[in-house]
């Protein structure tokens, strides 16, 4: 059975993207880890936003007809507003969002994980992106009830466990996770996967 996650940095997490058997060094080696009788893929490219994913759905997602579909996508959509100018409006996010789900269940993808974008801030400006961040977040509660996914609350269980830590234990720029930023994402992968 292949298992298949996308997305962002996130999920990249340094993979060598002519290698097709490369996890990188984040979550997705350490789901890989936890389930050895499975084939597990990453196709997740750092910098994408949800625009990527729709133009490369077919090529990086569809061609491997995964039984299981995990998606994490949206940080860069909110982050492009402030280090660019280049914003994706919450409709806008939604449509590219729905496109993906819509052909992802048209090719008979069985089982869909989305796992929702979060923030950890690390300093007063990102304290702002919330204003970005927080509808998009929404958007992926709705489409995960409209299409009937699992789905993987990252934003409130990360922000609970950096009120202990501090941020930066977690993501040292608010967005890119730690190696226990990572952890904490494949055990709650897992967990929810084998619930």
């Amino acid at each position: 059975m292949t298992i298949l996650l996308t997305g962002d940095s996130i999920t990249d997490c340094g993979r060598d993207r002519d290698d097709l058997t490369s996890l990188g060094a984040g979550y997705a080696a350490l789901v890989a880890a936890g389930l050895p009788e499975e084939r597990v893929i990453n196709t997740g490219i750092g910098g994408n936003r949800v625009k990527d994913l729709q133009a490369r759905w077919d090529a990086d997602v569809l061609v491997h007809s995964p039984a299981v579909l995990s998606i994490m996508i949206g940080i860069n959509d909110t982050w492009r507003r402030y280090d660019s100018e280049d914003p994706t409006s919450a409709a806008d996010y939604e449509a590219g969002y729905r496109d993906i789900l819509t052909r992802s269940r048209e090719a008979g993808i069985g089982r869909i994980v989305l796992i929702e974008p979060f923030l950890l801030p690390v300093n007063e400006e990102q304290w702002s992106w919330r204003e970005d961040l927080d509808p998009k977040i929404q958007v992926v509660r709705r489409l995960a009830a409209e299409f009937a996914t699992d789905y993987l609350a990252t934003d409130g269980p990360l922000a609970e466990v950096a009120a202990r830590t501090g941020a930066a234990a977690l993501a040292h720029d608010g967005v890119h996770p730690t190696e226990a930023g990572h952890r904490f994402l494949a055990d709650r992968w897992l967990e929810l996967y084998q619930a």
